[in-house]
């Protein structure tokens, strides 16, 4: 007797022509796999959600985010409306969605569904789990590319507070965080109160990992490139001397 399944070996095939950057390949199978699930195991099953996101991936991965963002978009429908706003693969499905309107441009549609998403994680999972600090810096981000500074500055400056309470001062994501949160500071003319998270940083990757850690040297030019923003050169060419000739 025959037990196999066509469509998740179909899957796991199109995945592996993804992951060897095979697109077309892999798109031609997600795209098979979607329209046989919809049509044996109907339009609201769960494999041909799995199968519609699927496709959709592989789409963005292609740089087709116009045919990407239609399927997303339905996902997040179907799964609202089969699931409840609340259901863990609904905050997947907002976040996928928010990500591909902002890798499209479209930042006033990403900060939408990017402030229903962090909504959505904060009445659910609470405000210091790991999705909910992804969501909150998801939003940030949108509100930063759209030029809305101020309000992203305040939420970066929440997800390192938050990053810090739960993972500590030196964990990678709290640097990012902290580097984030600077950048922001920068861009929005305040290079003042960049140089402190900077500084704190630099001295965290040092004290956490040393001078010869591949960041070290990184961290080090933002802080100088902070310090010459604001006006303190002397410290910048201490701190990283400029290259003569």
């Amino acid at each position: 007797m025959n037990n196999s399944d066509p469509i998740a070996e179909r899957n796991a095939l199109a995945r592996q022509y993804q992951a060897q950057g095979d697109l077309g390949r892999a798109i031609a199978l997600f795209e098979a796999n979607l329209h046989e699930c919809a049509d044996l195991r109907g339009a609201d099953s769960a494999d041909t959600l799995a199968a519609r996101n699927n496709l959709a991936r592989a789409y963005q991965d292609a740089g087709r985010l116009d045919d990407a963002i239609p399927l997303l978009e339905r996902n997040l429908g179907d799964s609202t409306r089969l699931l409840g706003a609340d259901h863990p693969s609904v905050l997947v499905a907002q976040a996928n969605l928010a990500g591909a309107y902002h890798d499209a441009g479209r930042l006033d549609d990403a900060v939408t569904v990017s402030e229903a998403s962090l909504a959505a994680h904060l009445r659910v999972l609470g405000a210091d789990d790991p999705g909910t600090l992804t969501a909150r810096n998801g939003l940030a981000r949108a509100y930063q590319d759209a030029g809305r500074l101020d309000e992203a500055t305040a939420l970066f400056e929440q997800n390192l507070i938050g990053l810090v309470r739960v993972l500590g001062p030196d964990d990678p994501m709290t640097l990012t965080a902290r580097d984030n949160l600077a950048a922001a500071h920068q861009q929005a003319g305040r290079p003042a109160d960049a140089v402190p998270l900077l500084e704190k940083g630099l001295d965290a990757v040092l004290r956490s990992s040393g001078p010869d850690h591949p960041y070290a040297p990184v961290a080090r030019a933002n802080l100088a490139a902070a310090y010459r923003a604001a006006g303190r050169d002397a410290d910048a060419e201490v701190l990283n001397p400029l290259e003569e000739g």
